[in-house]
């Protein structure tokens, strides 16, 4: 499956799938005009690229700064289907990353972790830009 990198915008974040390595990469802010527009391509590669996994490694990380409800939602998604293909036989690695100071974005990340059953997740903070 081909990687996908698309550049930040004012509203929405910049992504980085890298379907080779499993590494997949999630950040700055996002509340894109069209939620499903932006997100839905993205869900069905993630989910197809899932299906194919056999006891893979795969990590995802999140560097989120701001995402509206919408983005929420979708967010919601990826960590069911993250625990989903964890329960499948494979290592799922969720990292949340949050600056310093940031305590809601810290609580937000420690919300989405705790409906985590099978994947593994880590609130790391980092050093504010």
């Amino acid at each position: 499956m081909e990687n996908v990198k698309i550049a930040a915008t004012e509203r929405s974040p910049e992504i980085e799938f890298d379907f080779d390595s499993n590494v997949f990469t999630m950040r700055g802010e996002s509340y894109p005009e069209d939620v499903n527009e932006f997100f839905g391509p993205l869900m069905e590669r993630l989910e197809s690229h899932f299906e194919d996994q056999d006891a893979s490694e795969i990590k995802f990380t999140f560097e989120l700064i701001y995402f509206n409800s919408s983005t929420a939602k979708i967010l919601m998604g990826l960590f069911d289907l993250f625990d989903e293909t964890a329960e499948a036989g494979n290592k799922v690695l969720v990292e949340w990353r949050f600056e310093e100071d940031d305590d809601n974005m810290e609580e937000l990340g420690e919300e989405y972790g705790e409906d985590l059953e099978f994947a593994e997740f880590i609130l790391k903070e980092v050093a504010a830009d």
